[in-house]
C-alpha cells in the first residue's frame, strides 16, 4: 500500500514536471517569435528606425496594459474560467478613477486617489462577477458577458458618453515618465507578472487555482472550497482590470469610453499562445507576457511599414484562432465545451 502510494506520487510529480517544462518551452518559442518579428520589422523600417531605443521605449509602455490583462486572464483560464467583462472593468475603473481625482485635485494625494478608485472599482466588478459564477452558477462567458454591458453602459451614464480627462500632470509624472529608460508603467506591469509567477510557483494558491481548472470535483474532494476561490480570483483579476485603467488613464491623461472592446480577444490571445491552456489545469505567466508583446510588436510593426493599425484586430483574431486550433492538435481528446 505505501509502495502504490510513493509510485502514485512519483507519477504525478513527475507529469507535473513535464507539465511545467512543456509550458517553459511554449513560452521560450513565443519569445524567440518576439526576438524574430522586432528583427524583421527593423530590418524592413527605414533607417532601421524600429531597432532604436525610443521604440522599444514604445513597445515597452504600449505592453504594458496588455501584459496585466493578458496575465489575469491566464490566471482565471488556469482555473478554468473565463472573463469577457475586462474591457468594459477597465474603461468603469478609469471613469471613475479619473472623476475621483479631477474632484481631490492633482499631486500625490490625488494620484493614490485615483490608482485606489480604479483598482477598487476593478475588484468590484470582478467579485460581482464571482458571485454570479460561484453562487448563482452562471457560466463564466455568459455571465462576464451580461457585466460587460452593465459596466459599459455604467461608464456611459456617468460621463454622458464623454471622456473625462485628467491633468497632464499625470501623464507626465507617471504615464509617460521612465526609469533608466524603462517606462513606468511597464515596470508595474513587470511588478504583476512576477507576483503572478511567485504565487503561482510557491504558494497553496498557485496550486489551488491548478486543482481546480485540472479537475473541480477533485479539487473539492480534497478540501478546497471552489465556490470561494473562484469568487476571489474573480474579484483579483478585477482588481488587474482596474490597475489596467489606471494605467491607460496615465498614459493618455483621458478615458476611453468608446475604446478597449477588444481588450478580452487580446489577453485571452496572448494567455493561450503562451501555453496556458484553455481548458484549465495549466498557467504560463512567462507565456501570457511573450503572447502580449507579441499582439504590441505586430501592431507596431505594422505601422512602422504602413499598414493602418486596425490590422491588428484581424491579426489578433487569427492568431487566437490559429494558438487554440493547435492547443487542441496537441490535446486531440481535448473537449472545450
Amino acid at each position: 500500500m505505501i509502495r502504490q502510494r510513493r509510485e502514485g506520487e512519483l507519477s504525478a510529480a513527475g507529469t507535473e514536471t513535464s507539465r511545467r517544462r512543456k509550458t517553459v518551452t511554449i513560452a521560450v518559442w513565443v519569445l524567440v517569435l518576439d526576438a524574430a518579428l522586432i528583427l524583421a520589422f527593423g530590418v524592413i523600417s527605414a533607417d532601421q528606425v524600429f531597432l532604436s531605443g525610443a521604440s522599444f521605449q514604445i513597445i515597452a509602455l504600449g505592453a504594458a496594459m496588455p501584459v496585466v490583462l493578458a496575465v489575469g486572464f491566464a490566471l482565471l483560464l488556469g482555473a478554468g474560467e473565463f472573463d469577457l467583462s475586462l474591457g468594459a472593468n477597465l474603461v468603469l475603473s478609469s471613469v471613475v478613477g479619473a472623476k475621483l481625482m479631477t474632484a481631490v485635485g492633482g499631486g500625490a494625494w490625488g494620484v493614490a486617489t485615483g490608482v485606489a478608485a480604479c483598482v477598487a472599482v476593478g475588484a468590484a466588478v470582478g467579485a460581482f462577477n464571482g458571485v454570479v459564477v460561484a453562487r448563482a452558477r452562471v457560466n463564466s462567458l455568459i455571465a462576464t458577458l451580461g457585466t460587460t454591458g452593465v459596466a459599459s453602459g455604467l461608464a456611459l451614464v456617468l460621463t454622458d458618453a464623454a471622456d473625462v480627462p485628467v491633468s497632464p500632470a499625470l501623464q507626465d509624472g507617471f504615464g509617460l515618465a521612465t526609469v533608466a529608460g524603462v517606462p513606468l508603467p511597464a515596470l508595474v506591469a513587470l511588478a504583476v507578472a512576477v507576483s503572478a509567477t511567485l504565487v503561482m510557483t510557491y504558494t497553496r494558491m498557485g496550486i489551488r487555482l491548478l486543482a481546480i481548472g485540472s479537475l473541480r470535483s477533485a479539487a473539492a474532494r480534497a478540501g478546497v472550497r471552489v465556490d470561494r476561490f473562484v469568487l476571489v480570483l474573480f474579484a483579483a483579476v478585477g482588481a488587474l482590470a482596474g490597475l489596467a485603467g489606471f494605467l491607460d488613464l496615465a498614459r493618455f491623461a483621458t478615458t476611453t469610453v468608446s475604446g478597449h472592446t477588444l481588450d478580452p480577444l487580446a489577453a485571452a490571445a496572448a494567455a493561450v499562445i503562451g501555453g496556458t491552456a484553455i481548458s484549465g489545469g495549466r498557467v504560463s505567466i512567462l507565456g501570457a507576457v511573450a503572447g502580449a508583446l507579441l499582439a504590441v510588436i505586430l501592431q507596431s510593426g505594422l505601422v512602422i511599414v504602413g499598414l493602418p493599425a486596425f490590422y491588428q484586430q484581424i491579426t489578433i483574431g487569427l492568431v487566437l484562432i490559429a494558438a487554440v486550433a493547435g492547443h487542441q492538435w496537441r490535446n486531440p481528446r481535448l473537449e472545450l465545451g
